[in-house]
């Protein structure tokens, strides 16, 4: 099998574009350039949202931000040190080289997706989620709540974009890191299969939930049936995807590693599957005792987050295998349209 990517020649480093070279490549100026100014913007963007759920009295607001936040800091990354130079949008997105533009458009297809999803649920729902309820009887909640909520997923979500900033940042015609020519091809397939899968695992892990009509059960088919967040683990896939795909482009700084890992500590530790299966238990103890056991039975039987070696013959692993190749196949057909 022939292996692919995206530049035309392996040996020649990315093609130039007329953007300053003026990001230091040390891990300091490259901090300086990325995670101070995501820091600055999502905390801009959650002190607007914070008012807005306050006003609303409704938490769920900041999962929102969550979706729209990421994506609109991949995308201020890309054209805030553009701009100056270029007198439109369009312009400073075409000054964006190959690999920057496929990272771009994961991310916003990746951001997109979910924005849509939270706000179609929350619309219809038309009271806040679940795992929020209660939180404000107590009086004091909102006067600490933009410290203790809203301010701290900022900070997670600063961190997060590192897996993108910095590849998005960094001028056109400069280059940090990579692998080595004769790998680049297979670090590339292995970038946009694994995002194929992590994403697919996403659409498929809430289309199944969507379209599940039996409240007294579990849904524990489909994807489902891989683990039991398999919505959490496809986010995370899908956010390991864009540092990859920027080592096979000799755009990749270890820095871009702390975006999955602290994505992987929020889902599994602190928002994600640990704060879901807490509303989870609580709820269905007291509301749905048998809908509480097969909780319990299911948390006995089957990873939360990690895969166990059993699911390799889950025809559902195999499904996302296909979504992933079938990612990369679709790039390779839209490259040789350009």
């Amino acid at each position: 099998m022939r292996m692919i990517h995206p530049t035309r020649d392996m040996s020649k480093p990315l093609e130039t574009a007329s953007v300053p070279s003026n990001i230091p490549m040390h891990t300091v100026g490259l901090l300086h350039n990325t995670l101070l100014p995501s820091l600055g913007f999502q905390t801009l963007l959650s002190a607007g949202t914070y008012a807005i759920a306050r006003s609303t009295r409704r938490v769920d607001f900041k999962d929102i931000l969550w979706a729209s936040g990421l994506t609109a800091n991949a995308w201020y990354h890309a054209l805030a040190p553009r701009l100056a130079d270029h007198n439109s949008v369009n312009s400073a997105l075409s000054s964006l080289n190959y690999a920057q533009k496929l990272i771009l458009t994961g991310v916003t297809l990746w951001g997109s997706r979910l924005f849509y999803r939270i706000c179609s649920r929350a619309w219809v729902r038309g009271k806040d989620d679940s795992r929020y309820e209660g939180l404000d009887k107590d009086d004091t909640f909102w006067n600490k709540a933009f410290a203790s909520v809203f301010l701290p997923e900022a900070v997670f979500q600063s961190l997060i974009s590192l897996g993108y900033a910095v590849a998005l940042r960094l001028p056109s015609n400069q280059t940090l890191t990579g692998a080595s020519s004769d790998t680049k091809p297979y670090w590339h397939v292995l970038g946009l299969g694994l995002f194929g899968f992590g994403f697919g695992m996403e659409v498929l892990a809430d289309y199944q939930l969507e379209h599940w009509d039996n409240n007294d059960r579990l849904r524990k088919d489909g994807v489902w049936s891989i683990v039991r967040h398999p919505n959490y683990l496809g986010d995370f896939l899908t956010h390991l995807s864009f540092p990859i795909l920027a080592y096979a482009s000799d755009l990749f700084h270890p820095l871009q590693l702390v975006g999955p890992l602290s994505n992987l500590v929020f889902l599994r530790y602190i928002g994600g599957d640990k704060e879901n299966e807490a509303s989870q238990e609580q709820r269905y103890k007291t509301k749905n005792p048998a809908k509480y056991v097969q909780l319990l039975q299911w948390k006995a039987g089957k990873n939360s987050f990690w895969p166990s070696p059993k699911e390799i013959t889950n025809r559902w692993t195999w499904a996302l295998v296909a979504m992933g190749a079938g990612t990369v196949l679709m790039e390779r057909f839209i490259y040789n349209d350009m």
